[in-house]
């Protein structure tokens, strides 16, 4: 009687342990992929005039880095484009490093906008809103305020716009991002995250046509996002950025990766606030895809390290989930961001990872969230709803 529960066990465990084997290092050759069409990208030449970009910048508040970050912006080797900054607030602290950036880089057409909003449930997107229509060109790239850009960022996601060619522009550039400017332990664990299962959870999926599109550089047109219904459907769901970009998939728009690594700042990023986001980002994709959220624990060789060692003994399931580990966040660093603090990964994978099993657990049970200092809860397809604070506990 035991012996077919056994072999069926016995299946069930080398199967996930096969899952999870191919997954980790797929997701690194995904990323090294994407990675290795720079240089064919950087050579292609457009015919004719370059195409014309709004760069929009949202803001909200200001931290230490700001300044540079949006400096970066300012030095854009492209030869037409505006930026657009705007915000829902008269006195956010963002606005006079703008002013000061502006004066400093008189070239570079700048607009400020600062408006009421219209009340839509997701901040930025409602912010974006209320931008949008002051863009002078068509084509438009929404870039978070903790971005950081290489001169050719522009350039170059714009000539992807049209594959080099002279056709019309269509469909959607996203970038990868590598943290940077780890100055803690909560900094260095976002940080390996970021390299790691994010990356490689990004690249993957876009490259085998199941787009997953983060928010922090989008570039689209915007007659044609009119005509796939515009920014405003997008405007009461939390997960702006994937919506928008399964609306170009499944209008069978191109979904295209640039193969320039953004740097997202990371610095001041403590412990709490690593696990803060690391849950909401967690809960937002348990409201989206509850199914693909809970497989997301046979991307864990440390979930999976029992039915290793069940398989192979203890030490060599150890040395498994070890090997997975380096391969994926060691491997993902260097990919992304080249040799340079490599230990980082290699000593926190992990913590991070033992880190991001508890966000898992915790994930589909939470059900509000504080953003941008309203709290919120968040309904199937990460549609959002006001909720009201409850006394004497805390709101998230």
């Amino acid at each position: 009687m035991s012996s077919p529960i056994h072999a069926l066990a016995y299946g069930v465990a080398a199967l996930v342990v096969a899952v999870t084997s191919l997954w980790v290092p797929l997701g690194l050759l995904a990323t090294a992929v994407v990675r290795s069409r720079r240089a064919k990208h950087r050579a292609l030449g457009r015919a004719g005039a370059p195409l014309p970009v709004t760069l929009l910048k949202p803001l909200a508040g200001a931290d230490g880095d700001l300044e540079k970050n949006l400096e970066s912006m300012f030095l854009q080797d492209h030869e037409r484009f505006e930026i657009v900054f705007g915000t829902t607030r008269s006195d956010d602290p963002a606005l006079a490093i703008v002013q000061r950036l502006a004066a400093r880089h008189r070239h570079v057409p700048v607009k400020i906008i600062v408006h009421k909003g219209t009340g839509r449930m997701n901040p930025k997107v409602d912010n974006l809103l209320g931008m949008v229509g002051h863009a002078a060109y068509d084509v438009v790239l929404i870039s978070d305020s903790n971005v950081r850009a290489p001169p050719h960022y522009l350039r170059e996601a714009a000539d992807l716009m049209t594959d080099g060619g002279t056709l019309a522009p269509r469909g959607l550039v996203t970038h990868l991002f590598a943290g940077v400017g780890e100055d803690g332990l909560g900094s260095a664990l976002e940080n390996v995250q970021l390299a790691g299962f994010c990356a490689a959870g990004t690249a993957l999926p876009t490259l085998l046509g199941d787009a997953l599109v983060v928010g922090k550089s989008m570039m689209f047109s915007r007659s044609e996002l009119d005509a796939l219904g515009g920014l405003g459907r997008v405007a009461d769901v939390l997960a702006e950025d994937w919506l928008l970009g399964k609306t170009y998939e499944h209008a069978g728009s191109p979904i295209r990766l640039a193969p320039t690594v953004l740097e997202n700042v990371t610095t001041g990023t403590t412990v709490a606030g690593f696990f803060e986001r690391q849950l909401r980002w967690a809960m937002l994709r348990s409201r989206l895809r509850p199914l693909v959220r809970a497989l997301e624990l046979l991307t864990s060789p440390l979930a999976v390290m029992p039915l290793a060692m069940a398989l192979f003994g203890v030490t060599s399931g150890l040395l498994w989930a070890a090997g997975l580990l380096a391969l994926r966040d060691t491997g993902g660093w260097i990919a992304l961001r080249g040799l340079r603090r490599a230990y980082i990964p290699l000593v926190l994978s992990p913590l991070r990872e033992l880190c991001m099993l508890v966000v898992w657990a915790r994930a589909p049970f939470k059900r509000h969230l504080v953003w941008r200092g309203n709290r919120v809860r968040v309904g199937a397809g990460t549609y959002a709803f006001r909720a009201r604070p409850r006394r004497g506990r805390s709101p998230a």
